[in-house]
């Protein structure tokens, strides 16, 4: 669940093109911009709550390379610890361009414990050289490095730079696909554009969505895992991530927000 859950909230980014990964003009956010969800699970057709999750994003500097650094949690209520014990730590880093710099994934699920680790080194306009890690539990930690031509991203220096997008470029169907590096491997995922929707998030306030959709494969199969629906105003919010799991279905909704760099003027009206 965990690992879809922010599958989505970096997917709800996407609607970036398979172009060259360049740097960019950052429009959609500053330094400060704190957002908080709650999530639920469906269980026996009642959705119940089992915890939050929260992102900040901050100016940083990486490597003396000045940027911004966002960082993601999402954890379990004290009432679904009992059952299972869930947490996730995620942080990137990336330039005021917003390329990818360092990305690193910490997660804990019931006793098992996971940490993938993500550095970029751009060769020069067009080569990156993408070093991966990734450690489970006790077992001896994997090393991989391969030299791409960009973009090739993580999930949440995606996130990052497709909230720089402009989703009225997209038509009903579009269908793109974009690379991720998830700390074992490159992994090619693919968004497709739905159409609009009103939203409504956990503080009770309709909003004017784009609805998108990630799809991965499975055994040669395509599979829709997360359904995302994110402001049609220049802040490119999350409202609702909506997750399909193999045990049931749940979701992320918005609950707070602090920071932002537009005013939003996606309300429903």
């Amino acid at each position: 669940m965990k690992h879809k859950l922010l599958l989505l909230i970096s997917a709800l980014l996407l609607a970036c093109s398979a172009g060259a990964q360049c740097p960019v003009v950052n429009t959609a956010f500053k330094s400060g911009e704190h957002l908080d969800y709650d999530l639920y699970f469906n269980w026996k057709f009642i959705w119940k709550k089992v915890g939050t999750a929260s992102m900040k994003i901050d100016a940083a500097n990486y490597n003396n390379k000045p940027g911004y650094v966002i960082d993601l949690l999402t954890k379990g209520s004290k009432q679904a610890d009992f059952f299972f014990k869930m947490r996730d730590t995620l942080t990137c880093y990336v330039s005021e361009q917003l390329e990818p710099l360092y990305f690193r994934k910490a997660s804990v699920e019931g006793k098992k414990y996971r940490l993938s680790q993500v550095w970029y080194n751009y060769l020069d306009s067009v080569n990156v050289e993408v070093s991966q890690s990734f450690l489970y539990c006790d077992e001896p930690v994997k090393c991989v490095t391969d030299t791409l031509q960009r973009p090739v991203y993580d999930m949440m220096s995606l996130l990052a730079y497709a909230r720089t997008i402009d989703f009225t470029s997209l038509k009903k169907g579009t269908r793109l696909t974009f690379p991720i590096a998830t700390g074992k491997r490159i992994e090619n995922q693919y968004l497709v554009y739905r159409d609009k929707k009103r939203t409504k998030s956990d503080h009770s306030i309709v909003y004017n969505c784009y609805r998108v959709s990630l799809i991965t494969e499975d055994d040669g199969e395509e599979k829709e895992i997360v359904n995302f629906h994110v402001t049609d105003d220049k802040n490119h919010l999350p409202v609702l991530l909506d997750l399909a799991l193999n045990f049931g279905s749940a979701k992320a909704k918005l609950l707070s927000m602090d920071g932002l760099l537009h005013r939003i003027s996606s309300v429903a009206r």
